[in-house]
């Protein structure tokens, strides 16, 4: 579910959809149904799995960090979706 997210822009349709998601896998990982009546704050207890939208911010910070690592001689600026961009200066 995070695949390609550090690049992503998190809108809050985006966020709505991560955390539907989610909670259905949790309920798919705990063999309970929506029928069962069970909140997700006990399922959430009962999974112990992390908030997918924490986990996104911490990826997308991660990979900030190895953006800004990058060393100014190799003479390519990479964009934020990791493609390089060829750069005119002298």
């Amino acid at each position: 579910m995070t695949n390609g997210s550090e690049t992503r822009s998190l809108t809050m349709g985006l966020i709505r959809r991560l955390r539907v998601t989610e909670r259905a896998m949790e309920r798919a990982m705990l063999g309970v149904s929506l029928r069962d009546l069970i909140r997700n704050q006990e399922i959430r207890r009962r999974t112990r799995v992390t908030v997918i939208t924490q986990r996104v911010a911490k990826l997308k910070w991660q990979w900030a960090g190895h953006i800004a690592r990058i060393p100014m001689d190799v003479g390519v600026l990479r964009c934020w979706n990791g493609d390089p961009a060829p750069v005119n200066a002298p």
